[in-house]
Formats: structure tokens, C-alpha cells, sequence
């Protein structure tokens, strides 16, 4: 198939489906992390000037959508336009011409303004040591299944409150938004 993992610098979701044989690519704004097939630039310039993608795998910008910062909406002047600006880019990404669309994003306005989510996951259950809900919605594929369930009563990136652990660094909003191996292995087994 051909893949197209929209707003991923990492390429970890892209290199999980190139390793089962697909042709994948990312694109984002960013440079990748990883050497491999990366467009850098608009996604959806991208989609219009390269048509014929099998699935679309989105990770939009969450900095304006989830619930997390939400709250700055109504403290900083001109936040909310910018939430709204995130929506109707979401809106594209859901409605782009591709017939198996997967988008991700915690939780957050998506859920109110668009739909709810089709599913939602935790990286602990895919075989990985972490909590963080997870949304996504879904065209033309089925739900993720579970594939390595590891339950705890706190996960090793939380704090005793179950709070983030993670303090603050000038990369800490690309570390929270880089994809859990296990979850890009199951994406590329099951929607591959």
C-alpha cells in the first residue's frame, strides 16, 4: 500500500509500515528524526500534488486542541482563533480524498466540535511501560486491538498522582508527541 503518515517527524509510524513492505511516507513541517522517505513541507499541498494514497495515518498539532491546554483559551488573547484554525485543519486531514483515514489526537475540542472518537488507546496496551490516552477516529479501518496488555497501577512515565513525569524542557512537546513503538507496530500489522 501506499502509506502516508501526515505530520510526523519521527518516523517511527513511517519506518513500522516500510519494515512490512508498504510504501510510506511522512510528511511534516519539521525535518524527519529519521533518515527514510520524508516530504518537509504542507501535508496537505502534499496530498493535493501526490493523489493516490491507500491510507492516511494524521497526528495534527495537539498544542490547541487538547483538554490539557484548553484552559489558556480564555487567559491568552487570540488563543481560541488559533484553536479554531487547528479544527479546520483537522477537517481537511478527515475529509482528504484517501479511502482509509486514521487520525490521532488526545483528548480535547476534536471531540466536541467534529465527533467523538471511534477509539481510544493506551500505549500499555501495546507492550509499553506508559499511560496516555489516546483518540482516534477512523475511515475505512477497523479498531485497534490490543496486542501486549501490561497492567500496573502506575505506569513508569507517571508521577504517584498519575500525572505526567516529564518536567519541563524546550523538548518536552516533541517527546509527548512522538508515537510508542508498540503502537506503530500494531498501526502497520493490523491496518497493513
Amino acid at each position: 500500500m501506499r502509506v502516508l503518515i501526515a505530520c510526523e517527524y519521527s518516523g517511527i509510524v513511517r519506518e513500522a509500515f516500510k519494515s512490512r513492505g508498504h510504501d510510506a511516507w511522512s510528511c511534516d513541517l519539521l525535518p524527519t528524526d529519521q533518515p527514510g522517505q520524508h516530504h518537509q513541507g504542507d501535508v496537505i499541498e502534499f496530498i493535493k500534488n501526490n493523489p493516490d494514497w491507500d491510507l492516511m495515518i494524521a497526528h495534527p498539532p495537539c498544542t490547541y486542541l487538547a483538554s490539557s491546554g484548553l484552559h489558556w483559551n480564555k487567559r491568552i488573547p487570540g488563543r481560541d482563533k488559533l484553536t479554531l484554525e487547528s479544527l479546520e485543519f483537522v477537517t481537511l486531514l478527515l475529509n482528504a480524498p484517501i479511502p482509509k483515514i486514521v487520525l490521532e489526537n488526545p483528548i480535547g475540542r476534536i471531540n466536541t466540535a467534529i465527533r467523538k472518537p471511534d477509539q481510544i488507546i493506551q500505549p500499555w496496551m501495546f507492550g509499553e511501560d506508559a499511560s496516555k490516552s489516546t483518540c482516534l477516529w477512523l475511515k475505512g479501518v477497523p479498531k485497534l486491538e490490543p496486542t501486549n496488555i501490561i497492567k500496573k497501577e502506575r505506569y513508569g512515565n507517571q508521577t504517584p498522582s498519575g500525572q505526567n513525569n516529564l518536567g519541563p524542557s524546550k523538548d518536552r512537546w516533541k517527546i509527548r508527541s512522538t508515537t510508542y513503538q508498540g503502537i506503530a507496530d500494531a498501526m502497520a500489522s493490523q491496518w497493513g
